[in-house]
């Protein structure tokens, strides 16, 4: 390099906006630029011979240090690291550091010179630093939002795992404001979210209060929508929660001012606390959710305690209701039938159909137990048709038995049925099918779905009473008992709700109130040409008082509990 070209690269390097050195092997500053001077806050002739390492913090931890001292013996092409360093006027400045060899030098030489550059990116890191802040907050309600608060669990979750001496607990309270969609259906969502807003800010007071005045000591984030969450690290039991839980209800129903509309406001409130060992962030929050759910169900306003044995019946519930239509596929359905008995006489009359699910995990069960799940997802269709025809068919090998006086078989018919399906052709087809004379079928509805009926669910029922087969109002008078609407009815039998029967305990103990109920609705059922059949008699007093008032059909466990279809043709035969 010619002494002119030299003058004009010191030249450059001294002008150079950038702030730079030459360090000699040692890492000792050789030459500085005046950017480099005016960044520390230095005259630039006397940062020679000082070391870099000191001047830029690059010993701060290992590996930096490391990366150096390579780049300094020739053994890497280059480092860089971010330093926070501080302006002349102490204002904190962050800089990114690069050390590279010089080119005319060259990796290798042992006592290699090497440029050191520093480029302030305080700016960029402002804008870093904001963007982040951004992404990890609701820009509604200025809270932590969904990602914040997840990593914020997760790291709670981490620490509680690694026994650093805290509790070891962890709750939270999930919350979801009642009845919030109508307040952005009817006023707007600037009024929406001028509402969040303000309910965020209740609920950031209430977490300071109950962190003893430590702002940020429990996280309250927006989840999204109306849904909001307090993490509360470090719990020291359920009373700290359930404290929570009752200060954000009482805050939230103060009514809020905004823009000249005062608003009330409630929420539903799902609190969980556990230790944090063994659980993870999933399962909290869906023990949240759940907990939440329950709040809602139970009318709102209010905060609820996540219980394991209620959940432990919701994921049974879940389970039965996920395999109800695969189980009728699989045949794992049967019928018993219990017996019903004249009370003039004690003669076999007929059996109602009873159905039971042979679970492989739960045992056999009840009706109780998954005729409400059929029902809400629809597999009540599937599932009666299969008991109609499984109770026609052995109800016609029955008649066959014993042709001179056949029994008539009773199955029970839920009111979904008659909308979602053709409940007229599925029991003409099976009938056919069968070969079961029309009278020998008796179709159960409950009074409460059939009290009121009007359209198709009416009409299905007189088709069926034309067609032969006979209609029972189960449970009668408990529920609507409209009594006008009896006469309208193609019914033919009341079955009585075994509330009354039991009533009658003994001869001595009989309640006088229930007697005459109990008379009254059999002369008028009489009256309107319907027998009587009295449900759930379980000794000889209840049936010769029922026989006295005049009910006409008995079923109970005075006569028989459910049987198997063998145990009911020994019956006939007997």
């Amino acid at each position: 390099m010619t002494p002119a070209e030299a003058r004009d690269h010191r030249a450059a390097f001294n002008a150079a906006r950038l702030a730079m050195a030459v360090l000699d092997g040692d890492g000792r500053v050789v030459t500085a630029n005046q950017a480099l001077g005016a960044l520390l806050g230095a005259d630039p002739a006397r940062l020679a011979a000082e070391p870099a390492a000191e001047l830029l913090d690059l010993s701060h931890d290992a590996r930096t240090w490391a990366a150096y001292r390579d780049v300094l013996g020739g053994h890497l092409e280059r480092m860089r690291c971010t330093r926070r360093l501080k302006n002349p006027d102490g204002r904190p400045l962050w800089a990114e550091v690069t050390v590279a060899p010089l080119p005319e030098d060259g990796p290798g030489s042992p006592r290699s010179r090497a440029l050191l550059s520093v480029a302030d990116i305080s700016d960029r890191r402002d804008l870093q630093t904001r963007l982040h802040h951004l992404r990890l907050h609701d820009p509604v309600t200025r809270l932590p939002n969904r990602a914040l608060f997840f990593e914020r669990l997760a790291a709670a979750l981490d620490a509680a795992g690694q026994d650093r001496g805290g509790s070891g607990r962890i709750g939270i309270c999930y919350l979801d404001l009642d009845g919030f969609k109508a307040v952005n259906d009817t006023l707007g969502h600037r009024i929406g979210d001028r509402l969040l807003h303000a309910v965020g800010q209740r609920l950031a007071h209430c977490a300071d209060r109950a962190g003893c005045g430590r702002r940020g000591a429990h996280l309250v984030a927006r989840l999204g929508g109306d849904e909001f969450a307090v993490l509360v690290e470090e719990s020291t039991g359920t009373e700290q929660l359930s404290e929570l839980a009752d200060a954000v209800l009482h805050a939230l129903l103060q009514p809020f001012d905004l823009a000249g509309q005062r608003l009330s406001l409630s929420a539903s409130i799902g609190v969980v606390e556990r230790a944090a060992a063994g659980t993870t962030a999933t399962a909290l929050m869906q023990a949240a959710d759940t907990t939440l759910y329950w709040a809602k169900a139970d009318g709102k306003a209010r905060w609820t305690l996540f219980d394991p044995e209620r959940n432990a019946h919701r994921v049974n519930r879940q389970a039965l209701a996920s395999t109800l239509r695969p189980a009728i596929e699989r045949g794992e359905f049967t019928l018993e039938y219990q017996p019903l008995v004249s009370l003039d006489g004690g003669a076999l009359q007929g059996v109602e159909a009873l159905v039971r699910w042979r679970h492989p995990q739960f045992g056999t069960l009840g009706p109780n137990r998954f005729i409400g799940l059929a029902e809400e997802g629809g597999a009540i269709v599937q599932l009666g048709r299969w008991v109609l025809r499984t109770a026609c068919r052995q109800a016609r090998l029955w008649q066959l038995q014993r042709p001179e006086s056949p029994i008539f078989v009773s199955v029970n018919v839920a009111v979904r049925q008659v909308w979602d399906s053709d409940l007229v052709a599925d029991v003409a087809a099976i009938l056919a099918e069968t070969g079961l004379p029309p009278h020998l079928l008796q179709l159960e509805l409950t009074e409460s779905a059939v009290m009121g009926s009007a359209g198709r669910p009416l009409q299905a029922l007189r088709a069926l009473s034309d067609m032969g087969v006979s209609i029972a109002i189960d449970d009668f008078g408990t529920g609507y008992s409209n009594l006008a609407y009896l006469s309208r009815l193609p019914a033919s039998v009341l079955k009585l709700d075994g509330a009354f029967v039991r009533g009658f305990r003994d001869k001595t103990h009989a309640n006088p109130a229930d007697e005459t109920i109990v008379e009254a609705l059999v002369g008028l059922a009489h009256r309107l040409g319907l027998t009587v059949t009295a449900e759930c008699v379980e000794n000889a007093d209840q049936a010769d008082h029922l026989r006295r008032l005049g009910c006409d059909t008995g079923q109970g466990w005075y006569y028989a509990r459910p049987l198997h279809p063998e145990r009911v043709s020994s019956l006939l035969d007997g």
